[in-house]
């Protein structure tokens, strides 16, 4: 590790370093070379909601609505290979919320020579910005959202993006978590509502509580902490989610990456193999911070890999890190109302051959009533995929894998192998149709499923025709939809299908072609985000291979396309500048204004040449004023 700069990669290529992979398969490999593309995914794509698969038995009274309404409202754009955004004719952007822009008046702006000082990194957006949700409070507009990680070249000019001190180490904490911040739209487009008194910032250093079976456990104490129930900070926030009583939930995914040891002959716990924790740090914490040293805080990993919440009408809130959603690389939280009430949480675990997951409240909610206990009491499911499209949701209890509550909380990847789960190509975001019963999940791609390959718990991922993850090798990703026995999100069975496999039909011929709905004109690699709007349209962001280049070609830089749920149709909305990712969505109350981020450009932008990249949460408009989506 000492002669790779860690700080430049991806936080797949990081767990590349702390477990190497073993020679893979060909990248155009599949199960059966010889399978033609129509006959190697053709039984598990159906469009329609599911009819063509499975009849329209399973679909729910609101299906017909989103056929009415299921349509797109622009021409799709082509692809872009520069470094700015693109949106169709007759839309418009601009920059809404800039790392390094101040949330107080008494905040330093980033300094384009300087960066951001340390007085002022936690009074400032910060840097990365991933998921976010608006909430509309007494009137006023609020938007949550998340900061996953740092660019220490840029953060730490200084220093030459290398961590030096505790003070450098305290600038690159602050600058991640989570901003609250509200917005106002004025004559000059849509801007931060400098000193309002919603504005916060929550950082790594920021105090919460633990909630649910592995609150006050052993495995949760230090030192710092000998009750196990207050926490600092939260880690590597990426996909989000919205409560239905007007709540924020944030999500710890790479929290591994943030911890080392500074004794070179530590001998790592056998679940610091399984969560991908090593020796050495990305950005160097542990060499100025305790807390950081796994050889004299063991228990302090285990303490981040939740899902936070976050009350964003009360900046003096203390968020609640919730363990009966289980640990693991959370990507997001897609929360949806059961039939009798319960509350569900659809997890994905955001690593190759993890698991996706489901939560069911053990109480019901009632708008008004009491919440308090509807994320910390229920039981956590993970999925099981059968090769006849259909599955099942089987529960962690004690008796099913031999562990106790808290263990299950804490070792959740653990549980679910224990169980069986179907090992997936990289669960990332999931999304849940308002108009139909439905969900939905990005699995992103998997290089190393393979016919001898494992992931970190030993559990075979091999591509299997007719199942979710098919392909050797996945270079480009697919999307997983299911739909809940009895048009019910609490059932513990269900259908499934693929809505679509992502590829590249102007070069591959077999399955890495995709599936019927992509062609020339919608080529993209990588789904991660999704959010669907309230007519039932799916919004897909992507993260992947911006190269342009040999099975690359024709798809450009990272962007955002509109996918109907009921035709397949999937046409391309956004690009943004080279080098991004394309991630986090939420609208507006009036939903006359979609507000995207832009994670990590390579090129100075939004502000031009000679000027610092910068991550950027964007409004989009129509030029005419009218709802988007």
């Amino acid at each position: 590790m000492k002669d790779i700069d860690t700080k430049t990669l991806s936080w797949d290529e990081w767990d590349e370093l702390q477990r190497p992979a073993p020679a893979t398969t060909d990248f155009d490999a599949v199960v059966d070379s010889a399978l033609s593309r129509r006959g190697f995914l053709g039984g598990v794509l159906a469009f329609g909601s599911g009819a063509a698969v499975m009849g329209t038995g399973l679909l729910s009274g609101t299906s017909a609505q989103a056929q009415a309404t299921s349509r797109f409202g622009f021409n799709a754009i082509p692809i872009a290979t520069d470094f700015t955004v693109h949106v169709p004719e007759g839309y418009t952007w601009q920059p809404v919320a800039k790392w390094g822009q101040p949330l107080f008046s008494d905040a330093a702006p980033l300094n384009q020579q300087t960066g951001v000082d340390l007085a002022s990194s936690d009074r400032v957006f910060g840097e990365n910005t991933d998921g976010m949700e608006l909430f509309s409070i007494g009137g006023r507009q609020v938007i949550a959202v998340n900061h996953e990680y740092v660019n220490p070249d840029i953060n730490l000019p200084h220093t030459g993006g290398e961590t030096t001190s505790a003070d450098d180490a305290r600038i690159l904490q602050n600058m991640q978590g989570v901003t609250v911040m509200e917005v106002a739209e004025g004559a000059n487009g849509w801007d931060i509502a400098v000193d309002s008194p919603f504005n916060r910032r929550i950082t790594q250093n920021t105090p919460m509580t633990f909630s649910g079976p592995a609150a006050g456990h052993p495995l949760l104490q230090t030192a710092a902490d000998p009750e196990g129930m207050i926490v600092l900070g939260t880690f590597n926030n990426c996909g989000s989610g919205k409560t239905p009583w007007g709540t924020y939930l944030t999500c710890e995914e790479n929290f591994n990456g943030y911890f080392g040891s500074t004794d070179a002959a530590f001998a790592r716990p056998d679940d610091y193999v399984r969560y991908g924790i090593g020796l050495e740090s990305r950005y160097g914490y542990e060499k100025f911070d305790a807390r950081f040293d796994v050889s004299q805080n063991v228990n302090e990993p285990r303490r981040q890999g939740y899902v936070v919440e976050i009350d964003p009408s009360d900046a003096t809130s203390t968020p609640v890190k919730h363990t009966a959603l289980g640990r693991f690389k959370h990507e997001n939280a897609a929360v949806v109302v059961a039939r009798d009430g319960r509350v569900v949480v659809y997890l994905g675990d955001d690593e190759r051959g993890e698991f996706l997951y489901k939560f069911v409240s053990a109480g019901v909610y009632t708008p008004g009533g009491d919440t308090s206990s509807l994320l910390s009491d229920g039981q956590l499911y993970v999925a099981r995929f059968a090769t006849d499209m259909t599955g099942e949701w089987v529960a962690l209890t004690p008796q099913a894998t031999g562990m106790d509550a808290a263990e299950i909380a804490v070792y959740t990847r653990v549980a679910a192998s224990r169980v069986g789960a179907t090992t997936m190509d990289r669960p990332e975001w999931v999304a849940v149709n308002p108009v139909a019963i439905e969900g939905y999940c990005a699995l992103t791609n998997n290089s190393r499923r393979g016919a001898d390959a494992t992931n970190a718990g030993g559990d075979a991922m091999q591509a299997v025709e007719n199942s979710p993850n098919p392909r050797e090798a996945n270079r480009y990703g697919q999307i997983l939809r299911w739909f809940p026995d009895a048009e019910d999100h609490a059932a513990t069975t269900f259908h499934w299908d693929l809505y679509v496999m992502a590829g590249n039909p102007t070069v591959h011929q077999d399955a890495n072609a995709g599936s019927a709905n992509i062609n020339e004109g919608n080529l993209f690699n990588s789904p991660d985000g999704m959010m669907f709007d309230s007519s039932g349209l799916l919004w897909i962001q992507t993260d992947g291979d911006d190269s342009n280049e040999e099975g690359f070609a024709g798809m450009g830089n990272n962007q955002m396309l509109a996918g109907d749920p009921v035709t397949g149709e999937i046409a391309r909305f956004l690009t943004g500048p080279n080098g991004s990712e394309v991630t986090g969505l939420t609208w507006s109350a009036d939903r006359r204004t979609m507000f995207v981020g832009i994670q990590h450009p390579a090129a100075p932008f939004p502000d031009g040449d000679g000027k610092l990249a910068r991550s950027t949460v964007i409004a989009v408009k129509k030029a005419d004023g009218a709802v988007i989506g």
